[in-house]
């Protein structure tokens, strides 16, 4: 009789703990991570120069939600010239090597670069349309060192690499003969009816992205709504303790049940 009233209790110690295991289930769902564009996100970047261009940009700027703000200020940017400017993403997320030439033809052209940076996906216009269609609105992109600053609209995917700091800020256009503007035989591998100059990539940077603090610093908790971390663990420790009164209780009867 002892050995059957174990045997049922062991059953019922098992069957506790699997609904003390269902009862963490909602905890770990609470606690998964929310997706990348949620919140709003300090960005800056640091555009260092490729084919010896001699220039360099910082890049500051917020992602909220879809939006995003981006402040530019350039310097060594051929005067006088306009500079597309583009958010890359789906590449490696990086910059390419500022050596690199494949084709050997004394400089590093934007297609041979996109493995690196991936497509343009927001291009960077002073006014009107953002999208990859402007990539070479050259009328429509900042002239020389000016700053620029805007805020666009985003769709989620740019938004998520935006906020995992996979996206990349790429300016454009060179003077590589040296004589004061676009020219030369070689013309663009994006467009043929422009020179090659006016659309190689000039500086380069990896947009680093960092969740922002709320207003006041970091919430203590105190009379504030609890995140999905927090939600978690306490969903958690009730499962734990769910699981424990269980094979308690469970002991308990077994032990009157002998004596």
């Amino acid at each position: 009789m002892t050995r059957t009233t174990h045997t049922r209790s062991t059953h019922r110690t098992f069957a506790l703990a699997a609904t003390g295991a269902l009862a963490l289930a909602p905890g770990l769902i609470l606690a998964g991570p929310a997706s990348a564009a949620d919140g709003t996100y300090d960005l800056s970047a640091q555009l260092t120069e490729l084919n010896d261009s001699g220039a360099s940009s910082d890049v500051t700027g917020t992602l909220d939600g879809n939006e995003l703000t981006l402040s530019i200020t350039s310097s060594g940017l051929l005067a006088g010239a306009p500079h597309a400017q583009h958010v890359h993403i789906g590449g490696a997320g990086t910059c390419p090597d500022p050596g690199l030439d494949p084709d050997g033809d004394g400089a590093l052209e934007t297609t041979e670069a996109a493995d690196a940076y991936g497509a343009i996906q927001v291009s960077l216009t002073t006014e009107g349309d953002t999208s990859p269609d402007s990539g070479l609105a050259v009328d429509r992109f900042p002239v020389g060192d000016t700053t620029y600053e805007r805020t666009v609209e985003v769709s989620d995917e740019v938004a998520q690499a935006v906020a995992a700091g996979e996206a990349v800020v790429v300016q454009h256009g060179v003077d590589l003969d040296g004589s004061g503007a676009y020219d030369g035989e070689t013309m663009s591998d994006l467009d043929p009816s422009l020179p090659q100059e006016a659309t190689v990539p000039a500086v380069c940077g990896v947009l680093s992205s960092s969740m922002a603090m709320p207003d006041g610093g970091a919430d203590t908790g105190a009379g504030g709504a609890s995140d999905g971390t927090e939600l978690g663990l306490l969903g958690a420790g009730l499962g734990l303790v769910a699981v424990g009164a269980g094979a308690y209780a469970v002991r308990r009867r077994s032990s009157d049940a002998k004596g």
